[in-house]
């Protein structure tokens, strides 16, 4: 009973929610499209011709706002899910945290990438704090890979959760980068501890 009544609240939620409705008309995968926007609009971050990999990227959104952008630069989305086609983008099916995946996503960039992005979160447990960690460590893999193959004046963009990692991930941000801010987008739900990272120029 206690599920039905919590599917039911999440299906009202979603019918009373703008972004849901406006990503249906804008013809977005996801309302979370919005939050890249909100981003974009408020850092300056995607330009045509650049290269962008998206990690956690099912079903799309992020990739397909960045698409209608980019345009002649390159995107490289992975996920562990099957995504439908996404133009201009490359896509890989699988777990980010394998060096496999992570050696797969490299084999594509002939040049750094400009902007590593990450919407990854763990299947939740409704233990907000267990979700907040398991979260955060996928956040810091992300930064460390970023590390890696990012441009020295690029972009890492990634979700983050208050909690009780929040403060490392902070704090590992400002050791690989120059400039760290932390951004609650509008289109983030209230209720959500959610918040994004964005870093930006190598050290």
């Amino acid at each position: 009973m206690k599920k039905n009544k919590i599917s039911k609240n999440w299906v009202n939620k979603q019918r009373r929610d703008i972004y849901v409705r406006k990503s249906k008309v804008d013809g977005y995968r996801a309302r979370s499209a919005y939050k890249l926007i909100e981003i974009d609009e408020k850092f300056k971050i995607f330009k045509g011709g650049i290269c962008v990999v998206d990690i956690g990227a099912a079903p799309g959104s992020w990739s397909q706002y960045v698409s209608k952008i980019v345009k002649s630069g390159k995107i490289i989305s992975i996920d562990l899910k099957d995504m439908e086609k996404i133009s201009n983008t490359i896509q890989i099916k699988g777990d980010f945290t394998e060096k496999d995946t992570q050696n797969h996503i490299k084999s594509y960039l002939n040049k750094k990438a400009d902007i590593v992005m990450s919407d990854m979160a763990v299947n939740t447990t409704g233990i907000k704090n267990i979700d907040s960690i398991q979260t955060g460590e996928l956040c810091k893999e992300a930064i460390i890979f970023a590390k890696e193959v990012i441009s020295e004046k690029g972009f890492f963009i990634s979700k983050i959760f208050m909690g009780s990692s929040f403060n490392e991930i902070v704090a590992l941000g400002k050791k690989i980068f120059k400039e760290v801010k932390v951004f609650k987008p509008k289109s983030s739900r209230k209720d959500s501890k959610e918040s994004f990272i964005i870093c930006k120029n190598l050290r």
